[in-house]
């Protein structure tokens, strides 16, 4: 496009080119010619997009990118015309305003996949993703925002790339180009900083089977691990590279290491126990065998991916591969039974080669599955180090770094892998799970949307009125954490459950409580058994069991729901309270909706006005990153 106009006070001031392409006179500073030519070669397309981040727009003046890039103004012109001779860049003058310069691509941004690098900020923007590219970037990014309104998010960690699946950097250099569509000199740069501090100490086998902690020179373990480790951990040098290594302290080598910005590669030899053939009865998806292929090559993983995804079923891919004696630790008993009855239906295990050990019964068998709590106790303990385990799986591993179960992770040297559908913390240890179980291994949930392996559920919080003044009253005279609990059990949310049920009179449905006397209110309202921690155990199999054969269409239940049992999957959910429980509590409470058929619902109630609104918000907030759409509704009375 040309420009007819001419040159203006304000284009002489600014230095900004005339239609003629000559730039007016400025006395920002002179690189010099040959350093402009040499500054416009490196000049690339991402250093405009970091620009136009700053400046908050992606239409941008020469003053604009000066003023962002911190370079005199004449060079910054310089660089434009440079990626605009190379087709990056157009121009465009208007009347009244100097020449404003965009990317090409934003003329069929509409039309087409577009990755944006922020190498300073170590983001990547991705405008409609393709499969591939999100397969490729789950590699080595983590997808920190996934709604789509404003693209995909993704943030470069140190953990993404210490966890990176790939042999060599050359490998990982080529997966990032292959996702990118480019090489970005810069974000390379510094994955590489961090390829190279995940591969400066590992832990090895001796030839006479004690432990040694390596370190790339005598430079990284004098100034690192001799100064961060003491006799608890290591016994004495034996060079000035390796240390002879506590039996026992590997776990928490591993950690006081990760915690100084050094993870410590395991390539000790592990137990792979007394053998036990295991053939996996089922078909693997393709991101399940990816998974699994990955944990063998580690030996240790966590399994990350959204409820619904089918992680016990890959874990059992991995029992297959390793083809050992297998010790599964689970939060309670009632998962126990549910881990030995699908062992049983996708594994050619039969019965007796399968073992429960908890409160309830005490069996140690070729696969045993046990409670954390039963594993962690000292009488109990050495029943469980005595065996050669092959394997040993960590179910719902976010409770791993809790100071009740982590007693349980003393189990380092066998092959280890964790399943979590959200492995965070509200205390913000979940960096933990990886150092004490092993790398993340998982798929972005988007991505499993899409590909309709896992339904998307749709959520709505629902801002609910005061069901009677005596409960409105009392919150405002209440401090704290009351507050919180009034809000929580307020009666208006009976009569909003009774409406959204009607509203869905065909679906299979499980209301979530907090409290146990609203849970008793709600189940003499709805006239259906409340299943709570109170319940026995026989009552909860009872219960669930008719849920699952569509004996029973609606299910009231406390939090003991969230981690404690496998609840079935349902249409809908309505969660009545709970709103200021952990993220984790929003995203296994959302999940019971998961699976691969479509149009499920999850309805979040928070009363209107009070301090669960923001719980409501920020708890969900975490959905909403991972790809799931969240909308609010407020309701009115005479919606009642």
């Amino acid at each position: 496009m040309t420009d007819d106009r001419s040159p203006t006070p304000a284009d002489e001031q600014r230095g900004e080119p005339t239609a003629s392409g000559d730039a007016a006179p400025t006395d920002a500073g002179d690189e010099g010619a040959d350093g402009d030519s040499e500054a416009a070669a490196e000049f690339t397309i991402a250093d405009f997009h970091d620009a136009s981040q700053r400046e908050g727009r992606p239409v941008l003046t020469a003053a604009a990118v000066s003023r962002a890039l911190e370079i005199p103004h004449e060079a910054a012109t310089t660089r434009l015309e440079a990626l605009a001779e190379r087709g990056e860049l157009q121009r465009h003058a208007v009347s009244t305003d100097p020449v404003v310069w965009y990317p090409t691509e934003l003329e069929d941004l509409t039309d087409r996949e577009r990755v944006v690098v922020f190498p300073k900020r170590r983001e990547i923007i991705v405008d409609r993703p393709d499969q591939f590219t999100r397969a490729q970037l789950s590699q080595f990014a983590h997808l920190a925002d996934g709604n789509g309104e404003q693209g995909y998010r993704y943030v470069v960690r140190p953990e993404d790339i210490w966890g990176t699946p790939h042999d060599s950097f050359e490998d990982l250099a080529r997966t990032m180009r292959q996702a990118l569509g480019q090489r970005s000199e810069k974000l390379e740069d510094w994955v590489e900083s961090q390829w190279d501090r995940a591969h400066q100490f590992r832990l090895v086998t001796h030839d006479d089977g004690y432990t040694v902690l390596e370190g790339q020179s005598a430079e990284i373990m004098g100034n690192v691990a001799r100064q961060k480790l003491d006799e608890e951990h290591v016994h004495a040098p034996i060079s000035e590279t390796e240390d002879w290594v506590q039996e026992g302290s590997e776990a928490a080598i591993k950690r006081i290491l990760y915690e100084a910005g050094y993870p410590v590669q395991d390539h000790r030899e592990l137990e792979s126990g007394e053998e036990l053939p295991i053939d996996l009865e089922v078909s693997l998806r393709d991101y399940q065998r990816t998974w699994v292929d990955r944990f063998a090559e580690a030996g240790e993983g966590v399994f990350v991916g959204p409820p619904g995804s089918g992680k016990t079923v890959a874990a059992m891919g991995a029992m297959a591969h390793v083809d050992g004696e297998t010790l599964v630790l689970v939060p309670s008993r009632d998962l126990a039974q549910q881990w030995a009855d699908t062992i049983l239906e996708y594994t050619s295990l039969e019965a007796h080669q399968i073992g429960q050990y908890h409160g309830g019964r005490k069996e140690v068998r070729p696969v045993t599955i046990a409670t954390y709590q039963i594993a962690g106790m000292d009488r109990h303990r050495s029943l469980f180090d005595d065996r050669e385990w092959g394997l040993v799986i960590f179910d719902e591993c976010q409770h791993v770094p809790s100071d009740v179960y982590r007693r349980s992770t003393h189990l380092q040297s066998k092959h280890r892998l964790g399943l979590s559908a959200s492995p965070i913390r509200e205390d913000d240890r979940q960096t933990e799970i990886f150092t004490l179980v092993g790398p993340p291994i998982g798929t972005d949930w988007e991505a499993l949307f899409d590909a309709g392996h896992v339904a998307e559920p749709e959520l709505e919080i629902r801002y609910v009125p005061w069901g009677d003044d005596e409960q409105a009253n009392a919150y405002g005279s209440a401090d704290g954490r009351e507050k919180y609990r009034i809000a929580a059990r307020n009666r208006g949310k009976i009569d909003e459950v009774r409406y959204l049920l009607s509203a869905h009179p065909d679906a299979k449905a499980i209301v979530f409580v907090d409290y146990l006397e609203q849970g008793r209110e709600l189940s003499e309202a709805l006239e259906v058994p409340f299943l709570s921690g109170e319940t026995p155990h026989h009552e909860r199999r009872r219960l669930l069991d008719e849920f699952r054969r569509d004996e029973r269409d609606l299910l009231l239940i406390s939090r003991v729901g969230d981690e404690g049992i496998d609840l079935p999957t349902a249409d809908l959910a309505i969660v009545a309270s709970g709103l200021g429980g952990s993220r984790r509590q929003g995203t296994q409470r959302a999940g019971r909706t998961m699976r691969p058929a479509g149009g499920a619902l999850v309805y979040v109630l928070a009363t209107r006005g009070t301090r669960e609104e923001d719980f409501a918000r920020k708890q969900l907030q975490h959905l909403g990153r991972k790809g799931m759409t969240v909308r609010e509704q407020t309701v009115e009375r005479d919606e009642d």
